[in-house]
């Protein structure tokens, strides 16, 4: 089976600091490569929240390296499926592409008790996006 049409996500929020890159992090390592991800962020912030990078080191993924990025037209373009996060009228809307909202707490200012339930919500709505897209997680 040849991967050269495998779909595509564009996960974003406002910071692409958190929600967002905890999303793109969970779903690079549960689809094996399999999904093409990307995120981004209406107004990025300058770094990705430490706290977010502490709670996925946790459960064994590695966001350190990671920078928010500015939302484009062409990234939401190019993607099968755009889930927003808390970004509102700031996501532009093109005809053709699948479109989920998720509603999530922002971590940005939270300790990390209050962003591992953000987290792991974050991991199972991954895991049926997944499901959506036909594609065999790697890991449970």
């Amino acid at each position: 089976m040849t991967t050269t049409d495998s779909p595509s996500v564009l996960f974003v929020c406002v910071h692409n600091a958190g929600r967002s890159q905890m999303a793109a992090g969970f779903l690079t390592a549960l689809s094996g490569g399999a999904v093409e991800v990307r995120s981004a962020g209406s107004m990025p912030a300058d770094q990705v929240n430490p706290v977010a990078v502490a709670a996925m080191a946790e459960v064994g993924i590695d966001i350190a390296a990671e920078q928010p990025k500015i939302l484009t037209a062409d990234a939401v373009q190019s993607s099968d499926v755009v889930v927003t996060m808390g970004c509102g009228d700031a996501c532009p809307y093109f005809p053709g592409v699948r479109y989920e909202d998720w509603k999530l707490d922002d971590p940005a200012g939270q300790g990390i008790e209050a962003v591992r339930p953000i987290r792991d919500e974050i991991r199972t709505r991954v895991l049926g996006l997944l499901d959506q897209l036909g594609v065999q997680p790697v890991s449970a």
